[in-house]
């Protein structure tokens, strides 16, 4: 009898309102770091890429391996490298891809191109799944997609008429498909954990830099945007989401992710006056609306809180 009235008293209910409420901060605060990665590379004045990734992944490895000593112990961290196996090596490589894409990319279009298409990457994940799983797709789901693909189409097509770099365009694309493919591997291996993986990306884009870089000498300020753009923008971003999203439904957590490609472009605009096009903001308007409704339908729909654990990557910047 004391068990069941202590199960059912105030302080037993509150503490899952508790955690959720710290999720639903976590996560947000995780969409808000990723949301400044536009920002802070804009002050970064060296002019290879090369060099900003060797550095930026560096400090986001230091950073995200001392997280998981911290949360797991070294014996814990290495086994979590171990367990996750091939898939957890393919989304490492997916990351470390979209991780270098994302910086290069910079250098021929504009912060709003890259991060609003990054917006549909949920709803394309779930087209491959389709495609190569055949997993069942709702009639909804299925008009998201089409409005997203449509938004992208909006959005790319200013490099079809010269009027922005196809290079810039297409490392923008590559991005969103490398993160929708890691989506789809995450959510057929669940037992992959993603704070390794992601780590693991880092690394490897840190050794392919290392390869590419004409020059590692950086600016005492630069340096100091790099730390932040590994750790504050890319590592603790990852730290929280990876935190917070075990604690919330998977609709709410993709829901609080569409921060970051709505704040992105607005801070970059507010502090460097970088001013989207007229057809970035249509398309935009289209993804990120499509995405937003598809989002509270799905939520919507789910009848019960779920503990759902990490069901896809984010796109962290």
């Amino acid at each position: 009898m004391r068990d069941a009235a202590s199960s059912s008293s105030p302080a037993a209910s509150a503490s899952p309102q508790r955690e959720e409420r710290i999720g639903f901060l976590l996560v947000f605060l995780s969409a808000l770091m990723w949301s400044f990665g536009g920002t802070i590379a804009r002050f970064i004045t060296v002019g290879d890429s090369w060099t900003v990734i060797f550095w930026r992944s560096v400090w986001a490895a230091a950073f995200l391996l001392s997280f998981m000593v911290w949360r797991d112990g070294w014996r814990g961290m290495l086994r979590s490298f171990r367990d996750m196996g091939l898939p957890g090596i393919a989304v490492g490589f997916c990351f470390a891809i979209a991780s270098t894409s994302f910086v290069v990319a910079l250098a021929y279009t504009t912060v709003a191109n890259i991060l609003l298409m990054q917006a549909g990457v949920p709803l394309l994940a779930a087209l491959f799944a389709w495609a190569l799983f055949r997993e069942m797709v709702a009639v909804t789901t299925w008009v998201a997609i089409v409005a997203v693909i449509a938004g992208v189409a909006i959005m790319v097509s200013e490099s079809l008429d010269g009027a922005v770099s196809p290079i810039g365009d297409g490392l923008a694309l590559l991005i969103a498909l490398m993160f929708s493919i890691a989506t789809v591997i995450t959510r057929r291996f669940s037992s992959v954990r993603m704070t390794p993986a992601t780590c693991l990306g880092t690394i490897l884009a840190a050794c392919f830099a290392a390869s590419q870089a004409s020059v590692f000498a950086v600016s005492a300020g630069d340096m100091g945007f790099l730390f932040a753009f590994g750790v504050v923008n890319l590592g603790i971003g990852l730290a929280f989401f990876a935190t917070g999203a075990r604690l919330i439904p998977a609709a709410v957590a993709a829901l609080l992710g569409t921060f970051e490609p709505i704040l992105g472009p607005i801070w970059v605009w507010l502090i460097h006056s970088e001013v989207p096009s007229g057809r970035t903001i249509i398309g935009g308007t289209v993804v990120v609306t499509a995405l937003l409704v598809h989002i509270g339908l799905e939520f919507k729909r789910q009848t019960r809180p779920v503990r759902a654990g990490v069901t896809g990557v984010p796109s962290p910047n």
